[in-house]
């Protein structure tokens, strides 16, 4: 075609603002693609003659089920580690071939079922109209990955930003038809890092497409082109700073105002001159809002606009540039907005769209999703290694959310690497400049946890650029690490009570429940910390997730560890094993959260997550799963009791107590709510299960923004707590009317006999299946076995690391590491937990029990049987595991127990209270137990001869 006399690119990054003025034709709809596998359409020049196949855009080709079907030989984008030690039941290597009558299922993350990898080709007609300055804008946002635009038969230019969205700008184009052609290629081409979020499959997918706004727009010969709003707290003003397209025939008036988002005017406008002439010209206002402007922050997320007017009638140019009136910032420790400490309490959003394989672009999906990380308590949200739409920053700005963007890299060869380092500093600018209006854009990094010689040097290059640039957020290098002495803040792996690698040495793992420990030693003393990737607690698969998954990314995974369980013989404790090791993750995330705000001058934290993260091994880290829905084991209410803006807490020494003590421990509040609360009232109650209160007060204090605000003590004799007893401690924090609840928490703690009863018929007691046990359980005797820690042999369990909280992460991406369990499964109302007081799931009453016991594998035993407690397994193995077992054995009558029952319990308060409790049992009436089992059943698991303890 010969209907072009001047084409020219360029990547025209207009702060969010849109190019609808004129003319918008928007690009949405039917297009023909054609796949270009071998990148040969190039060479034979694919832009130059029509493509056949037809499809629709927005979408990816993935999500119209373009691509091939997926198999051992996928290309994936994401590392593989699952360990042979945990991959190879039989189920995985059924499903891991090709071809054939069994499809193929990946247990690492969630599967698409078409995929490909390569360019793919988008072509259709357009009508262009008369533009009275002959240039246009084509805007495509969110590609994946790299486009280059054609029109007609000639090259226009490539663009390759992850983060901001493709424009280009066309002159000299004589209106009527014209073909766009545009080509994608979602290969990694720069070296961000194959697992990055950005990019990986192992969360949104590599999918191929364009997915976002896709217009073309008529471009007014007078326009505004770059708007950067300054907010003034102190002055109630805002400062603009734009650049403008000067008409080159005349001269223009740029009218400036400050409306609601409603278009109500705030203040007085600003008219400004530019002159006519070629090129651009930089105007600056500084327009007053007035007293009665509102700032901007999570309690009140109050936004406003400025609407610039250049130019007449077809001519004219509106545009509308949000911001709020607010200032994040550092001080000192802490961050501050608009002069008042912030406390970050945030989840990762990874880039997890099961539906589409690709990030939302509507402000309504993002709306949703913010809405519940604010009813779990949340102000904050980080980007894991990628930076979202315009959507989401628009929702988060309504909602009051603090974000922390990234420029879409996890990368190795940081610093290293001279295409990632351009690249990456390119990114970030186009970023700042694209979003950078936002309020809610409050903090930025370069991404995740990166490598590289020369990273340290680079990065603080880096974030001294920004600062430079941009000082209406605070910067630091990048997520985990690591420390820079120029960032504003740091992301800090440290203060968590469970850390990558640390396994059963861990605090939670390794020492006994406490709450009156922080991180005050560990936090940096120059700049505010903020924790990074705390939690990473796991639960149980929800196996009824999997009917939920009806778009291009299918839960295959959760089909395989669903398998493996019922060829175990326990697909019907599926649900149970949720619902407890739920309710341990909920108990491992609080202990984690309030040992955060418990730490004074810490910044934050950032929790890995709120929600699963469906790759890197499939990691069931989420009170919701990966589509932000209810696993239903907690709520958001219950959440908001230990993560909030007002959270009362107890530093208790411990968590079990006997009945001639004094219970006497400190309360103190964490308040980052809207303001002091004035002689606020703090009540505690101590409740039996029954309901039955058994001691309770009040405190009146002032309690001020901040936290380890000391309130007061609580203090009762438990001499009134006869039998064995779980209380819950209530502690809440009212306005000064008393009418309105600030905040409420709770803990459960336990209270024991001092002096235990004496147990009558007592059963022989052993600690392993030897001769004698044999003959005594032969002659029709009562055996208690209790387990020396390091008696079992591997294959019985003794190669299982069994730990109080529940998996970290998981075991096939962190080479198996320790615990591989998931906490214990019990029916709490069974005779020998009757002096036991227990829910059916791990509570801190079973550190002492749990600590150094050993999981014994009955896979062995028909599959009908049952253990008294289980210990729940990984569910990449689901072996059958118990800590409490009961059978008959011949004549008499066993229970095998998998922790130590003798060792210490002068020192091990829990311990020595279950024992009693089985104990009672063995002696009673009610020990008779229904499933027999053989010697030669035995003698598979258990030791033969004693040990002694390691």
């Amino acid at each position: 075609m010969t209907t072009i006399r001047h084409i020219l690119s360029t990547a025209i990054l207009a702060g969010a603002l849109s190019y609808a003025s004129m003319a918008d034709i928007p690009l949405q709809g039917t297009w023909n693609y054609a796949l270009d596998p071998d990148d040969k359409g190039v060479q034979e020049q694919w832009f130059g003659k029509k493509l056949d196949h037809a499809l629709t855009l927005p979408g990816s080709i993935q999500s119209q089920g373009i691509g091939e079907n997926v198999g051992p030989n996928t290309p994936w984008v994401g590392n593989k580690r699952d360990t042979k030690s945990v991959l190879g039941d039989p189920v995985y290597k059924k499903y891991a071939q090709q071809g054939g009558d069994i499809p193929y299922k990946v247990p690492s993350w969630l599967q698409p079922d078409k995929y490909y990898q390569g360019v793919t080709w988008f072509q259709r007609e357009i009508d262009l109209p008369a533009s009275s300055s002959g240039e246009w804008m084509v805007e495509l946002e969110r590609t994946h990955w790299e486009t280059s635009l054609y029109v007609d038969d000639q090259f226009v230019g490539s663009q390759d930003s992850l983060g901001t969205p493709h424009r280009y700008l066309l002159k000299g184009l004589t209106p009527g038809k014209h073909r766009l052609t545009v080509r994608v290629d979602n290969r990694v081409h720069i070296p961000v890092g194959i697992d990055a979020h950005s990019v990986s499959d192992h969360t949104q997918s590599n999918w191929n497409g364009i997915v976002g706004r896709m217009a073309i727009n008529a471009l007014p010969p007078a326009r505004v082109e770059d708007v950067r709003l300054t907010p003034s707290v102190k002055g109630k003003s805002v400062q603009m700073d734009a650049s403008v397209r000067k008409n080159p025939v005349r001269a223009s008036k740029v009218l400036v105002e400050v409306v609601t988002e409603d278009g109500r005017r705030i203040g007085d406008p600003v008219e400004l001159q530019v002159e006519q002439g070629e090129g651009t010209a930089q105007v600056q206002a500084n327009l007053i809002l007035g007293d009665k402007a509102e700032l901007w922050d999570e309690h009140n997320p109050v936004c406003y606009y400025v609407r610039t007017t250049i130019g007449e009638g077809r001519d004219a140019d509106v545009k509308k540039t949000v911001f709020g009136l607010r200032e994040f910032k550092v001080d000192g420790m802490r961050f501050v907005i608009n002069g008042k400490p912030v406390f970050l309490r945030g989840t990762l959003e990874c880039c997890v769209f099961p539906k589409t394989g690709y990030p939302a672009t509507d402000v309504a999906s993002w709306e949703k999703m913010f809405k519940i990380a604010r009813e779990y308590g949340l102000n904050h949200i980080r980007f894991h290694s990628w930076c979202p739409p315009e959507a989401a920053f628009e929702a988060a700005d309504k909602l009051g959310l603090y974000l922390q963007v990234e420029c879409g890299a996890w990368s190795m060869v940081v610093g290293d690497d001279p295409k990632l380092n351009n690249w990456v500093r390119e990114e970030g600018d186009r970023i700042l400049k694209e979003y950078g209006n936002h309020p809610s854009f409050c903090l930025m990094a370069y991404g995740n946890e990166p490598g590289g010689n020369n990273l340290v040097n680079y990065l603080a290059n880096l974030v001294d650029s920004w600062k430079k640039a941009d000082s209406r957020r605070v910067y630091t290098g990048a997520a985990g690490w690591p420390y820079l002495g120029n960032a504003d803040y740091w992301n800090a792996p440290d203060p968590r009570i469970q850390g990558w690698g640390a396994g059963l040495r861990s605090r939670i793992n390794a020492q006994p429940p406490t709450f009156d420990y922080d991180f005050r030693d560990i936090i940096k003393k120059n700049m505010p910390t903020v924790s990074h990737e705390i939690g990473q607690w796991c639960a149980f698969p929800d196996f009824k997730e999997i009917t939920q998954y009806t778009g291009v990314l299918k839960a295959k995974n959760f089909e395989l560890f669903q398998e493996v369980l019922s060829n175990k013989g326990m697909a019907d404790l599926a649900d149970e094993f949720l619902f407890a090791s739920g309710r341990l993750q909920t108990l491992c995330y609080k202990a984690d959260i309030e040992a955060a705000l418990r730490t004074p001058d810490m910044g934050g934290f950032q929790l890995l997550g709120l929600t699963d993260f469906p790759g890197q091994g499939s990691a069931l880290v989420g009170t919701l799963n990966a589509q932000w829905g209810s696993k239903g084991y907690v709520d958001a209410q219950e959440y908001r009791t230990f993560c909030s803006d007002t959270v009362p807490l107890v530093r208790f020494p411990r968590m079990i107590w006997h009945n001639n003590e004094t219970l006497e421990v400190p309360v103190e509040i964490a308040h980052f709510g809207k303001e002091t609360l004035k002689g606020a009232s703090v009540e505690w109650k101590a409740s039996c299960r029954d309901g039955k209160v058994v001691a309770s007060g009040q405190f009146s204090s002032d309690i001020p923004l901040g936290n380890a605000n000391q309130v007061g003590k609580i203090s009762f004799p438990l001499s009134q707590i006869a039998d064995p007893a779980c209380l819950t401690v209530e502690v809440s924090v009212k306005d000064a009317s008393g009418a309105s609840v600030q905040g409420r928490n709770m803990w459960n703690i336990w209270v024991y006999p001092a002096t235990l009863p004496e147990v009558k018929d007592m059963p022989y007691v052993t600690h392993c299946f030897d001769q004698k046990t044999k003959e005594h359980l032969a002659q029709g005797g009562k055996v208690l076995l209790s387990l020396k820690k390091g008696s079992l042999a591997p294959q019985n369990g003794g190669n299982i690391a069994v730990g109080f909280s529940s998996i970290f992460w998981n075991t096939a991406w962190t080479n198996n590491q320790a615990p591989h369990t998931l906490g214990v499964y019990c029916n709490p109302k069974h005779p020998a937990l009757a002096a036991f007081p227990n829910d059916g799931y791990s509570d801190w009453q079973w550190w002492d029990i749990v600590h150094d016991s050993q999981a014994i594998v009955m896979d062995s035993l028909p599959k009908s049987y049952r253990p008294i407690i289980h210990y729940i397994d990984d569910w990449f193995i689901n072996r059958k595991l118990g800590l409490l077992m009961e059978m008959k054995v011949g004549n008499g009558k066993l229970i095998v127990c998998g922790a130590d029952l003798d060792k210490d319990l002068d020192k091990r308060p829990g311990a020595r209270q279950f024992r009693h409790s089985i104990l009672q049992y063995m002696a009673s009436a009610d020990f008779n137990p229904s499933q027999e089992l053989t010697v030669e059943d035995l003698e598979k698991l258990l030791p033969s001869s004693p040990v002694k303890n390691k």
